[in-house]
């Protein structure tokens, strides 16, 4: 009878085991496609000065595992976080927040924030402030973004004042049109698609690249949340990084969707060093 027992408690272990495994949310991938472990990522993470986590914005298995990791990173290495979800003339606000002197009533009337802040972003901002960590907006003000893409491209730039310079790179920027994520901005944008509109991109990398290298300090990881466009195949924001500190040692993190998670599609290969493949079914936060 005892035997019979067991018996039956092995199967069902395994019975549970087979139906978890082909009802998983998301599969980890290193660049190559193979499979790996959260631990693996963790581990190469704590390595890094600078960990860039790319995210479908809309995608909560993505957002889930940014406040799991910033917990686990918090628990072993002094953290700094930043992220394009606030631009840099929102810092003095954002500040303030994590500081205490104004409350989220105020944050929200002063910064625009997403439509899913409170899902998606709050939840690493208010780990931010209750653990006092430095939380930074890298992202260029979106009125500057457009001037790029409207009103000639980087030139415009040149016309703001000093105060309005101190938000985005310092000017002249590179810009290299035949990075193919730069050149694949034109495919997908069809008729609309110009050269500014490429340019409206590369000054949200290139301010990205710039604040996160401007409030990096030694011994510190720089943790960074923004749109896996920004940094899919090493390109976009981590090109600019290493054009201005190819010492440090960078991370990036994508999230894709798949219909199968159980093999890495070739087009998701080396997209990042590690690759979150999450099921296409997956419900949305907005």
């Amino acid at each position: 009878m005892l035997y019979s027992l067991l018996m039956l408690l092995v199967i069902s272990c395994f019975s549970i085991d087979a139906y978890g495994h082909d009802k998983a949310a998301f599969v980890l991938y290193d660049k190559a496609g193979r499979e790996v472990s959260y631990h693996k990522l963790l581990k190469k993470a704590k390595k890094s000065d600078v960990v860039l986590f790319g995210e479908l914005h809309d995608n909560p298995i993505a957002h889930w595992l940014q406040l799991e990791l910033t917990k686990d990173l918090h628990k072993r290495k002094k953290l700094i976080m930043g992220a394009e979800m606030f631009e840099a003339d929102n810092q003095k606000a954002l500040d303030d927040y994590l500081s205490g002197l104004i409350d989220y009533p105020r944050l929200n009337s002063l910064v625009s924030l997403w439509s899913n802040y409170k899902t998606d972003y709050a939840p690493l901002v208010d780990f931010a402030r209750d653990h006092r960590i430095r939380f930074i907006g890298t992202n260029i003000p979106k009125r500057f973004a457009r001037l790029v893409h409207k009103n000639g491209g980087f030139a415009a730039l040149e016309k703001l004042g000093d105060e309005e310079k101190k938000w985005i790179a310092p000017l002249p920027v590179h810009f290299d049109p035949e990075l193919p994520g730069y050149r694949n901005i034109l495919t997908m944008a069809g008729e609309h698609g110009t050269p500014e509109l490429v340019k409206a991109q590369a000054i949200k990398d290139a301010t990205m690249a710039h604040f996160i290298l401007l409030n990096h300090k030694p011994a510190h990881i720089f943790l960074h949340f923004n749109g896996a466009y920004h940094s899919d195949f090493h390109e976009g924001i981590l090109f600019y990084l290493r054009r201005q500190n190819d010492s440090l040692r960078y991370l990036t993190i994508t999230t894709v969707e798949q219909h199968d998670i159980r093999h890495l599609e070739a087009q998701h290969r080396g997209r990042a060093d590690f690759i979150i493949c999450v099921d296409s079914d997956m419900t949305k936060t907005y």
